[in-house]
This record gives structure tokens, sequence and C-alpha cells, in this order.
């Protein structure tokens, strides 16, 4: 742990203006970032005694070597820059609310010729109107059934719209009257987008003009005695109120706003959004976060604002934002939000009333949310922190391994050597971060050499990466880090602790190969399958934890995720190998050919033994490229035939084998931990 002393900027260095500041880690990797109307005022309360600050900011303050900032004009980019290198870098120890699912919105495509209306879920595209969020999406197609009897906007695929006008019929809902069917030219492009719009204006809360324009029409339709039109009318009128339903009115005077809600405690909080448009509410969604930082409701708040409309414009941002909590200051997020909306946007406290009314009860939902979260997440939460503590106790660590690798090796009877690095980090996978390795060393089957060069190959390039990245100082004396992207290369970053797949030969190989490097500071251990034995490098005796051990348990799941990973790479090898031909080395031979061959003759055996002048039957081979494949054929030794390992029968490559995979082998449900005697 670093001491904040020894990188703290000296006096009169830190300008006193607002900017955006950045806390790196030894390993130049961002782990916070924060803005500030005094970047020395605020840059100071950080390097204050230790013993006064929050426990989680003590350790960001440690866990950092070095701090950096940006000065800017006003408060606003300082928010806008705040977002952006939050988004860029996703920092460890700032706050990252986080969706428990993914919300479904009702999306119209206007960047279309023709628009059309569907179910849309993650990142928003540019130009298609979004509505929403909804629970779920169910809800979206009930009222998208009843709002295409009045707009009968098109709803179909790209593929579905293709063929209908190749074809020249429309579809069902082009029959049925749900569709406007300007696949076969029923309507033209413009009035097609005209009633998409008027679709849109409706969704957005512009409901009252359209009713009164639509009872209007039934009313002098009926005064001329079109009866079946005005039936017609009075239908859809029906079918317009009956969408609307589906959304209780809850703010009588048609506002358009975003109520937010925090419920919090020490450790987590919870978020919950409600989107109120045109007195009603249209969407709900809730997030949640760790509160990895020392943070107050206002500043929580403010995240949220940030990631609510940070990739938002116009409409997107309502008009009213009514929170539990005033950011401080408040005027430059205001600015902020009226900036991306287009016009001015209120952000306040509710006092009294139905707004009032209606934020108690988005408050009830936060907090519900919260209940339901840690009902959820506390017992892992609480077993990842356990199974750290166990493992650095019985290790004799200084500190909880947070950075955790493993390693395994994977073969068949000596062929397709492979490993695999898979990495858990405070008890999570960290699957970006999986590496595979082929053995290149050497030929055939020994897992403990195959550990030590994989476990050299991998601290090779993190001591490489180390220089690189700047942690080490070039004899010229400058840093060896050029760019300021906060990104070291993907083995710069050590782990607290390698694991490995095996007994005390494995284990003493992987720490003979980091002495070979110089490299002290990481622990090493080995979990044996058999008897599930924590072996130490020098160590006669495993350390043995207790079966019921949480630290035994992560143990076990990263080991198998290792396994997994490997035995994986391993097959997608072996089934490459057996499916390479002769007929890949023939240059110019595409997959056609190469199937216009396999298709004549039947099988691979009997294009081996076939003439020059039968190969040349085939259409499309000419005579030299019939002469080019005969080589192949002579130059390529006679293929091992692939045996049955479950009968023992050999697989004739005449026809298929249907019961077998693609290596040969019998496929069976067992777990691969079944199969250990064959595959590793």
């Amino acid at each position: 742990m670093a001491d904040p002393s020894s990188y703290r900027p000296k006096p009169g260095e830190i300008p006193d203006s607002p900017g955006v500041y950045r806390f790196r880690d030894e390993h130049r990797r961002v782990i916070y970032v924060g803005k500030a109307k005094s970047l020395r005022q605020r840059l100071a309360n950080y390097f204050q005694d230790l013993a006064n600050l929050h426990p989680r900011t003590r350790t960001m303050v440690t866990t950092a070597a070095s701090v950096e900032w940006t000065v800017v004009s006003t408060e606003v980019e300082a928010l806008q820059l705040e977002y952006s290198w939050i988004k860029e870098y996703d920092p460890r120890f700032n706050v990252k609310y986080r969706d428990d699912k993914s919300y479904p919105y009702l999306a119209v495509t206007m960047n279309e010729e023709f628009p059309r209306v569907q179910v849309m879920r993650g990142h928003k595209k540019k130009d298609v109107r979004y509505f929403g969020p909804y629970g779920h999406a169910w809800a979206i197609r009930d009222t998208v059934d009843l709002l295409l009897r009045v707009f009968p906007v098109r709803t179909c695929s790209a593929g579905v719209f293709k063929n209908a006008a190749r074809t020249g019929r429309p579809c069902l809902l082009g029959y049925i009257g749900k569709c406007s069917a300007p696949c076969v030219g029923r309507i033209s492009a413009e009035d097609h987008r005209e009633l998409a719009e008027e679709f849109c204006d409706f969704m957005a809360g512009r409901t009252g003009t359209y009713l009164r324009r639509l009872e209007r029409q039934m009313t002098e339709a009926a005064e001329e005695m079109e009866y079946e039109r005005a039936a017609r009318l009075r239908d859809d009128i029906g079918a317009l109120k009956k969408a609307m339903e589906k959304n209780a009115v809850v703010l009588a005077d048609a506002t358009d706003a975003d109520l937010i809600a925090v419920a919090e405690d020490e450790l987590e909080a919870a978020l919950q959004i409600f989107h109120v448009r045109g007195g009603r509410v249209r969407g709900q969604r809730g997030w949640v976060t760790d509160k990895v930082e020392e943070v107050t409701t206002a500043a929580l708040v403010e995240h949220a604002l940030q990631q609510l409309y940070g990739e938002e414009r116009g409409d997107a941002v309502p008009k009213e934002v009514l929170v539990p909590a005033l950011p401080e200051p408040v005027e430059p997020v205001q600015e902020w939000l009226t900036g991306r909306r287009g016009s001015h946007v209120s952000l306040r406290i509710p006092q009294r009333g139905d707004k009032k009314a209606l934020m108690e009860t988005v408050q009830r939902n936060a907090q519900q949310a919260l209940a339901l979260h840690k009902t959820k997440r506390a017992s892992d939460l609480t077993t990842r922190s356990r199974a750290l503590e166990e493992i650095a106790d019985a290790l004799d660590l200084d500190s909880a391994p947070l950075r955790i690798e493993c390693y395994d090796i994977s073969h068949l009877q000596g062929d397709d050597v492979v490993a695999s690095m898979v990495v858990f980090e405070d008890g999570l996978q960290r699957k970006s971060e999986y590496r595979r390795f082929q053995i290149k060393g050497f030929e055939g089957q020994d897992d403990v050499r195959s550990m030590h060069e994989v476990i050299t190959r991998r601290f090779r390039r993190y001591l490489a990466d180390k220089e690189k990245t700047g942690e080490w100082v070039d004899e010229d004396g400058e840093n060896g880090l050029k760019d300021e992207d906060g990104r070291p290369k993907k083995f710069a970053y050590p782990p607290q602790l390698v694991v490995v797949d095996g007994g005390q030969p494995q284990v003493a190989a992987a720490r003979r190969a980091l002495d070979e490097l110089g490299i002290d500071d990481i622990a090493v251990c080995g979990l044996a399958k058999r008897l599930e034995e924590v072996w130490l490098p020098q160590d006669d005796d495993p350390v043995v934890l207790p079966r019921t051990s949480e630290g035994l348990y992560l143990l076990q799941r990263v080991r198998d995720e290792a396994h997994r990973f490997a035995i994986t790479y391993q097959r997608a090898k072996r089934a490459k190998r057996f499916r390479a031909s002769p007929l890949d080395e023939v240059p110019g031979l595409g997959d056609t050919r190469k199937q216009a061959l396999i298709k004549h003759f039947g099988s691979v055996k009997k294009l081996r033994s076939a003439t020059i002048d039968q190969i040349q039957e085939v259409p499309g081979i000419g005579r030299k490229t019939a002469e080019t494949i005969a080589a192949a054929f002579a130059r390529a030794a006679p293929a091992a035939p692939a045996v049955n390992t479950a009968t023992g029968e050999i697989i004739d490559d005449e026809e298929p084998d249907t019961t077998a995979g693609s290596s040969g082998e019998p496929v069976t449900a067992g777990a691969p931990d079944e199969r250990r005697g064959q595959e590793r």
C-alpha cells in the first residue's frame, strides 16, 4: 500500500480553478476520476491525516500511486469531461450504477425510409425515437397492438418487408388493416412517415388534441349519415383510450418529468426512476451501486444524472427532473441538462402536492429494491470476503488476494498440449483477461515442464509490459509511457496469488519460473484434484482446508474454471487438426471446389486413390489443378485411422460416424472430469 505523501503534489503546483483529476495506481491504471470547482481545495482533502479519512477513501488514496489533473474553463466542462473519463476508464473506486436487467423500449426507427415500430434493448441508436423503458416486453406489444388499429405503421422486419415487396403481397397485418402496407405501395413513403410521426406524438403524451379531432370527425360522419365510418372512428377512439388506461394518470397537469429516488446504507445504494410523460407513468427502471467511496446522496444523484442523460439529446431529457437532494453546486448540472435538451430543464426537490406524493411512491420502490438486492447479494458479498480472508490466513499472505490467476495444462494423450490462464478479481471472474497458450518449447506430455514454460512466458511478458508502461525508467531517464489512455497491455497487471492445477511438482515448477525471472512478491499455491489439498512451495506437507471452507470453495471454482477454459481450447485445436485435409494445401482451391470433389467421389479415401484423369472429370477442375491435388495427396502421409474410444472400433472415413464428435470420440453427456483418463 502506498503512502499518499509519496506522490502528494508540491504546494502551489495545483491550480485554484475548475478541473478534473485522476488517481492512478502503481500500474498506471486509472482508479478514480473526480471533478472540482477548485482543484487545489478538493485535492487537499485527500492528503490529510489518514485517520481522518473515510475508510473507503483511505483505501483509494493508499491504492493510488499518482494523481494528475486537467484544468477546464467552467464547471459544466468539468462535468462533461468527468462523465467521458468515467465511461472510458471504468475506474474501480467511482460510483457505477448497474441495471439489474436490460429494459425493453418501444422504438420507432425514424432513420429508415419506412419507419418501423419494434421492441429494442441495449444501446440507443441515432435518429430512433424511444419510449419507455417498460418492465416487460409483452406490455409494449399489448400497447402496440391497440395502437396499430389507429396508426397502422410498419412493424415487420427488413426481410419480411423485402419479401412482400418482391411478391407483391402484404403480410397478414396488411390484410386485416393493422399495417398500411407500404411494402406494396398502398401508401407513399411521405404519408407513412407522417403516420409514424403521429404515432410518436401520441406515445409522447400529446393525446388530447388527437382524441378531440377523432371525436369531431366521428360526429361529422354521423351527421352526414356515414355510419360505418363513424363506427370505425368510435372503435379507434376506444382503442386509444384503452391504450392510455394502461398508464395510470399520476399528475393532472400533463407534466413531463423524471422522478429519481435513492435508498442507501453504508455499503450500497439503490436508485429508482419513474418516467412521467403527459402526466402518466410511461416507464420505470432501477439501478444498484456499491459505495466504494465516501459519497453523499447529492453525489449519488449527480452520478445518476450523468449516467441517465449522458447519451441523450432533445426530448429524451425531460423538462423537469425531480430529485431527493440537489447536487452541490446545482447550477452546472442544471446548465448541462439544459444544453443536452436544447431548452430549459428544471432540477429541483418536490415540496408539496401530487409531485411530492409521487416522489414518496418512488422512494418506497427504491427501498424495496435495496431490500431485495441485499437479500440476493448479501450472502454472496459476505462469502466472497470471507473466502479471500480464509485464503490469506491459510497461505500466510500479507493481505487478501484481490487478483488471483489460475493456470491449467490440457492435452489428449500428449497431443495438442495447451494451457489456460483465468483471472478472478475480488472473487469474481474477469473473463476479459483470460488468456490461452500453446506449448511451444517441446513435444510430448510433461505437465511440469509445460507449467514452467507457461508461467515463464506470462511473467516475462509482465516484466516487458512493466518496463513499457513506465514503471521502470529508461536509461535516458524518461518515462516509458508515451500515451495517457490508462490502459497497460494485457499482461501488465500482476496477481497477488498464482494458483496451479496440480500438486507439489507443478507448484515447484511455477515457483522456479518466478524465481528465475527475479519475481519474489507473488504467492504461489497448487490445488491437487484427488484430495483437494493446497500445496505451497518448499513445503513437504499440504495445507488442508476444511471441506466447508469458503476459501477452499473459491479455490475450487478458480481451478475448475481454468480446467474448463483449457479443455475447451484443447478440443477446438484437436477438432481443427482432425478436419485438416491435403486439399487445404492446394493453392486457389476454395470451399466450393472442395465440396464438389468430395461430392463427386463420395469420400476423401476414394479421392485419394483417384487418378489425375478421374479428378479432372469434376466440373471446375482442370488438368493442372488435378495434378496439384494428386501431388498433395502423394506428399501427405496416410492418416492414422480414428478410433472410437468407447468401443475400440476403427472409424472409416468412407462415412461419417454420426455417434462421434468431430474428434472421433463418442459424444457423452458426462462432465469433462469424467474423461480425464484420456483427456486432460
